[in-house]
């Protein structure tokens, strides 16, 4: 699987227009949510070929929405990395319990990122 369409997932606005920049200049198609229900609408409207979850949001937080995601047989195929503040090793560890395929630490990296996109795809 290639991919090509990816859902941004995060409540800052500033996070979203930097991802959204850094992928969309790398080719990618990017559609954004500022929050779980938002996430929800979007995966509705279309499926996408990757989740990039931030964790910290009001309402559902990231952990709570991959989980749901993931564990969602129309959507179990589309794998979630975790892109968030939280840098300690049980977050990360409770990240991928919780069905995430990777885990990124912000400030984002962009080769980081990237390498972990391509070994998705």
């Amino acid at each position: 699987m290639s991919i090509q369409n990816i859902l941004l997932v995060d409540d800052s606005k500033t996070e979203l227009h930097y991802l959204s920049d850094l992928l969309t200049k790398r080719g990618f198609v990017v559609r954004t949510a500022e929050s779980g229900d938002e996430a929800l609408r979007r995966l509705s409207e279309g499926k996408p070929d990757l989740i990039l979850m931030d964790v910290v949001m009001p309402g559902t937080n990231g952990f709570q929405l991959t989980r749901t995601i993931t564990r969602d047989p129309r959507y179990a195929d589309v794998p979630v990395i975790m892109c968030t503040s939280k840098n300690q090793e049980t977050d990360r560890v409770w990240g991928l319990r919780q069905g995430a395929r990777d885990y990124v630490v912000k400030p984002v990296d962009a080769d980081d990122l990237m390498a972990k996109i391509q070994a998705l795809g």
